[in-house]
């Protein structure tokens, strides 16, 4: 069975809603053989992310760049599973109030770095969520989901 770790910061009922679109994406009943494992950003490890085979991240936009509780994931974990996640897919969600542009760069930096493959368009959100929004969250988790059925 393989295993999508989805690593979030949720510190809003705007991130709060993105964040439950994308488990119920991920959990589509089509979707089969696929063990989900939510994280809080503080608390994923470097052996969540080496047992899992996929991942979605989460985050706010806070002042301009990713949550601080994401870069730290990704301090923690950045070279430990440098070379034993390379390949692997993911996709990410970014929450903000209105300018998510660093963000996105430092997410899209660090997975590149990682050696990640993007599996689905990334969701950037600012201000509330649309339902529409909502909508491309669940399609986001049941698409990485989706690609480690295989």
């Amino acid at each position: 069975m393989a295993t999508l770790l989805i690593v979030h910061h949720t510190p809003s009922p705007n991130c709060q809603a993105m964040f439950e679109a994308v488990v119920s994406g991920a959990k589509a009943p089509e979707i089969e053989n696929v063990r989900i494992v939510r994280r809080p950003a503080l608390s994923a490890t470097v052996s969540d992310v080496l047992a899992a085979d996929g991942y979605v991240l989460g985050t706010p936009a806070n002042l301009g760049y990713m949550s601080g509780a994401l870069k730290h994931f990704f301090d923690q974990v950045y070279y430990p599973c440098l070379d034993a996640a390379r390949g692997r897919p993911f996709g990410y969600y970014v929450h903000g109030g209105s300018d998510v542009t660093g963000a996105v760069r430092g997410i899209e930096s660090i997975t590149t770095g990682l050696g990640w493959r993007r599996q689905a368009e990334a969701v950037i959100v600012t201000g509330e969520p649309s339902k529409a929004d909502v909508e491309a969250c669940w399609e986001l988790g049941a698409t990485v989901a989706a690609q480690l059925m295989c």
